[in-house]
């Protein structure tokens, strides 16, 4: 098989304008913006002005927002303002406690119940998270990181998992992004990333599992060594 190049691998995982409803891409960019600290932790936001940031109105703002709250990357205070919620090391260890379980889950299901699409974008992803590696490029790798996520949950077929770990996702991956810089390797981490894409993609559920244990055992030591230097 053909592998695709860097640009068309990008064109997948950026936001869409022209797909989803109006939430969705709220939801999409604006998840996008804290994750990548772009609206950092602390910043106060407007549902006013990120509709005119945005180009989209205030209902769907406010309705990805109120999504935003339950995957608690924000914090709606009545009557007083909504803000990007603080990053705290500690909890990032219990959220892994949660993510460790779910993750074998959902990669397990995934593996024995994926599609023949879905098993040609699980190789298409590993092989563009190894590219992003390569060439450094954090924003691209964040993409197919969520782009694997969302993968992943739609080959499992199971809806109360996917849901839990929708919970978890935007957490953990605006911690990675907060201290990659400092504390992670990268190469290491897109290896990780691709062997359990390629591992699902395999259909061999008990490979599937391992691969999501090895990626969160370095989760895990990537974020204990945060926390020791907080």
């Amino acid at each position: 098989m053909s592998q695709p190049d860097a640009d068309t691998l990008n064109s997948r995982t950026e936001t869409d304008p022209d797909k989803g409803s109006l939430t969705d891409q709220a939801y999409a960019r604006l998840e996008e913006l804290i994750v990548t600290l772009q609206l950092p932790p602390g910043e106060v936001l407007s549902e006013s002005s990120l509709a005119r940031q945005l180009n989209i109105g205030r209902t769907p703002i406010r309705e990805a927002l109120q999504r935003l709250a339950r995957e608690g990357l924000i914090v709606i205070l009545p009557r007083k303002g909504i803000l990007v919620s603080d990053i705290n090391p500690r909890s990032q260890l219990l959220v892994l406690e949660v993510r460790r379980e779910l993750e074998r889950l959902l990669s397990r299901s995934g593996a024995a119940r994926r599609t023949e699409a879905q098993r040609e974008r699980f190789l298409e992803i590993a092989e563009g998270m190894e590219q992003a590696a390569a060439s450094n490029d954090d924003i691209a790798f964040m993409r197919l990181d969520n782009a694997l996520n969302q993968l992943i949950s739609e080959a499992a077929h199971n809806e109360y998992a996917a849901r839990a770990m929708r919970l978890l996702a935007g957490l953990s991956r605006r911690y990675w992004y907060t201290h990659y810089k400092v504390a992670a390797d990268m190469p290491l981490c897109a290896r990780l990333h691709a062997e359990q894409a390629r591992a699902i993609a395999s259909g061999d559920p008990d490979r599937a599992a391992a691969a999501s244990d090895r990626l969160i055992d370095y989760t895990e030591t990537f974020t204990r060594s945060t926390v020791e230097a907080v």
